[in-house]
Formats: C-alpha cells, structure tokens, sequence
C-alpha cells in the first residue's frame, strides 16, 4: 500500500477569465499518516481538499490512491471520507442512527451494523450515548459523532476541513488531541485542512504550508 498522492494538481474557478486555486500542487500521505494543509484563508487548501475527495474538479494532474488513477472516480467510489466544519449531522436521527448512516449505505447485516457503531462509540468517547438526539449535544461531542459517522464504513483515507474551528478556543486544543489519538488508534490515514498552526502541529505527523495555491 502507498496511500495517497497528488500529483501537480492544478483547480481553476471561473469562465473567460479563470481564477487558479491550486497551482500545481504535489504531496503524498502514507498509510496511517495524518498530513496538515495549513494556510490563511484563500490559499487552496479547502479546494485542493476538495480535488482529492472529489467534490472539486480537477483541471490538471492527476489524485492517486495505491498506484490507482481516481482522479475522475466519483465521489462515493473513491473510499474516502469527509468531515465539514459544522459536521452536518442529520438533526432527525440519534447519534447511533447519525454514525450507522454510511453502513447504511453498504447495506450490512444489522447484528455486524450494531457492532460498528459500538465500536465507532467507544472509540470516540460516547459510550451509551447511542440513543441520544444529537441536538442535545454539545459543539465538541458532535463533532465526535461526525468523526465517527465518517470512520464507520472505514475509508481509506479521511479528509478533515477545519473540522475545529466552530469550537471555542480551549475546546478546540482539547479535542485537536482527542482527533489526533482517535485517527490512530483507527490506523486512517488522513488530510486535515486549518488555519490554525498550534492545532495543524498537534493534530498531524506532518504540515505542508501552502500558499497562494502553492505548497510554501
């Protein structure tokens, strides 16, 4: 396994007069590795997030996963998950309903379904919370549920933008901990978009600093 890797890869935003986002961006993440973007507001980073989940279109070079071209897989055949900033959470189900959704998807028996959100539960320090609306949790404990809800169906690679940055200040220290210790305890490799460099330093193996579009 070699992870993932981006190879010169070039967004551009606009019609007659193109606005590029990502300018020739190369980078990799290992197996188990978390790797940081880090970068004002405006420098690529989300959009070069964006690219190599699929959600953003790629207007050169190419996203590459085990030796694997997936620069034009969609989005939900790529195998990699994505947490937002707010977590977008579905507000009508539990957390154990929220977590279980991408198993949902894959259609698991519900006795292996139940032992995944279990699992996912413990993992991320919500145990017997399963039955809870998440409505009446709090900004960080619903972030956990959107880190599990991701970590369910077991991507291969985990993409994070500023998954952080809705939280206080003292929270947000905090949890960049809890992140970084859940990420390898569940062996994900994963990309962490923010702005933050104390939280970048804490939550990742490595930081890449971009600039202008451009890794600085």
């Amino acid at each position: 396994m070699t992870g993932l890797r981006v190879d010169n890869v070039v967004v551009r935003y606009g019609g007659a007069h193109p606005v590029t986002a990502v300018d020739g961006v190369s980078l990799t993440v290992a197996p188990g590795e978390t790797v940081a973007l880090l970068g004002p507001s405006g420098c690529g980073k989300s959009s070069l997030l964006g690219a190599v989940v699929g959600i953003v279109d790629v207007d050169a070079g190419q996203v590459v996963w085990d030796d694997e071209d997936v620069t034009d897989v969609e989005v939900h055949r790529r195998g990699f998950g994505l947490v937002f900033q707010d977590g977008q959470l579905f507000p009508h189900r539990s957390v154990a309903r929220n977590i279980s959704f991408g198993l949902e998807m894959q259609r698991l028996p519900a006795t292996d379904k139940r032992a995944r959100v279990l699992e996912l539960l413990e993992l991320v320090g919500l145990d017997g919370l399963g039955d809870r609306p998440v409505t009446d949790l709090s900004g960080g404990q619903r972030q956990r549920v959107a880190l599990a809800r991701s970590l369910a169906p077991q991507p291969r690679l985990l993409a994070l933008d500023e998954p952080l940055s809705a939280l206080d200040a003292d929270l947000r220290g905090r949890l960049a901990i809890e992140v970084r210790d859940i990420l390898a305890a569940a062996g994900t490799a994963a990309l962490v978009v923010t702005h933050d460099p104390a939280e970048a330093e804490v939550m990742a193996t490595r930081v890449l600093r971009m600039r202008d579009g451009r890794l600085a």
